[in-house]
């Protein structure tokens, strides 16, 4: 028996958006700095070079930001990631700040200008390019404030210093090229490492899968072969015990239907030892309504009204006897035929570009939290249900849709699990196909077989020898 712990796997995407966040330590170790910096600046000038300054103004604007920074201390713990919109809230404040500052030390003619550069540059690195582009917005407006607005530069005593109006443009547009420079070349390295970080994260967890797969195909390839002699002695025993029981004995029913789920046990068996087996032939050639039908038949016995509907542009699409889209798509109906109240829906089309098959059931639905985390082992909401016994059960233990996701896949399907939109109810899960991927075994079988890369004819069942 396969057995585990439950284990705290999480979307990639999921991780790789948490991390993006700016720790929001980050941002007040930043702004302290900024705040030692503006504060050792000012009384520099003042008590070392005894420049005229407005010194109470100042140190007011500057104690703002050493008072939030207080309060986000205080508030927030260490770990803690902002939102976009609280990071966008606070770097605009810095460039406020900053803008304050300098209307009082000389606007664009304070060396210091070039600071409103900062934010924007952390802003392209760590939040989406339409925060950024505020921000840009921001700072341009306060920039060409500044070029016309502010209090005289700090400056000796007995002389007033002013710059050329012609420099302080060329200062403005200076700031304004650099914005939009650093701000698009930030943007574009980090974006690129954000690229190749969500490749390593992909990569990782898609191999994390892969590998646990395997160990899953080892552990039921070691199962299959001991469970092949108890099964066989029960057969044995079935058998034995059909032609000794009457035919009108009331137990001859029982008796039918044991040799009947046995013998689907052996078929089961027969499917997890041969599931890396590669098939072809006109034999293992089957039409979509046949592949429908061989994958619906096995849950049709438990009382759930199971619905075909099929349609599409051209000539219906063909596949090999893959048994990874087998066992995934019987999986997924037994899940639907599980906790559907009283009938499955299994709509099938098909375009010339993509093969589509959805699987609905009008049940409960998934619950928020599994449909978080749809297609990760030991991931289960299964009690009790039509196909499973009624003592000794604990539920599944959630590898089966995880098994038939990663299966289906391998085979070039995307996997989609949602629930139906009110008013209706129940799980609704989509498998789509490129066509020229779902048809690519009988292709192939076509082009070895001297057919040019023509399909050879499918295997009817229902055809007679």
């Amino acid at each position: 028996m396969i057995s585990g712990s439950p284990m705290p796997y999480l979307s990639f995407m999921q991780r790789g958006d948490d991390a993006r966040r700016l720790r929001l330590d980050t941002l007040i170790r930043l702004r302290w700095l900024a705040v030692i910096g503006q504060t050792i600046a000012v009384l520099s000038v003042h008590y070392v070079l005894q420049f005229p300054l407005h010194l109470a103004a100042t140190l007011f604007v500057i104690s703002f930001s050493a008072c939030l920074n207080i309060f986000l201390r205080a508030r927030y713990p260490l770990s803690h990631r902002v939102e976009e919109g609280a990071a966008t809230l606070l770097l605009s404040y810095d460039i406020v700040q900053l803008a304050a500052l300098l209307y009082l030390t000389g606007g664009l003619e304070n060396p210091f200008a070039f600071l409103f550069l900062a934010p924007v540059m952390i802003s392209a690195t760590t939040l989406p390019p339409r925060r950024t582009q505020f921000l840009g917005f921001m700072a341009i407006i306060c920039v060409s404030g500044l070029a016309n607005w502010h209090r005289p530069l700090p400056w000796f005593p007995e002389e007033t210093f002013h710059l050329p109006q012609p420099y302080v443009t060329g200062v403005w547009f200076a700031i304004l090229l650099g914005l939009a420079f650093i701000g698009v070349y930030a943007w574009r390295v980090a974006e690129e490492a954000r690229q190749l970080s969500d490749a390593l994260a992909a990569t990782e967890f898609v191999l994390a899968r892969e590998q646990h797969l395997s160990a899953v195909d080892g552990l039921a390839a070691a199962a299959a072969h001991q469970l092949g002699t108890p099964l066989a002695t029960i057969a044995l025993v079935v058998n034995e015990l059909d032609r000794a029981i009457p035919k009108d004995s009331a137990h001859k029913d029982d008796i039918v239907l044991l040799k009947e789920q046995a013998a689907r046990c052996r078929e089961i068996l027969a499917k997890i030892t041969s599931l890396g087996d590669e098939v072809s032939g006109p034999l293992d050639t089957l039409t979509f309504e046949h592949l429908l039908e061989e994958v619906t038949a096995p849950h049709r016995p438990f009382g759930v009204d199971i619905s075909i509907t099929k349609g599409g542009h051209g000539e219906p699409p063909r596949c090999t006897r893959n048994p990874g889209i087998l066992y995934g798509l019987g999986n997924l109906i037994d899940n639907a035929v599980d906790f559907a109240r009283s009938a499955v829906v299994i709509g099938a089309t098909w375009t010339d570009r993509e093969v589509r098959i959805k699987i609905r059931d009008d049940g409960p639905g998934f619950a928020s939290d599994i449909l978080a985390r749809m297609g990760e082992p030991y991931v289960t909401s299964r009690s009790l249900t039509r196909s499973e016994p009624q003592q000794g059960q604990h539920g599944g233990l959630g590898l089966g849709l995880f098994i038939a996701k990663t299966l289906l896949e391998r085979s070039g399907a995307r996997f989609e699990a949602t629930n139906a939109l009110p008013p209706d109810q129940g799980a609704v899960v989509t498998i789509t196909w490129q066509r020229e991927t779902f048809e690519a075994g009988v292709r192939a079988y076509g082009q070895a077989n001297g057919h040019g890369g023509s399909s050879p004819a499918p295997y009817d069942p229902s055809a007679s020898w």
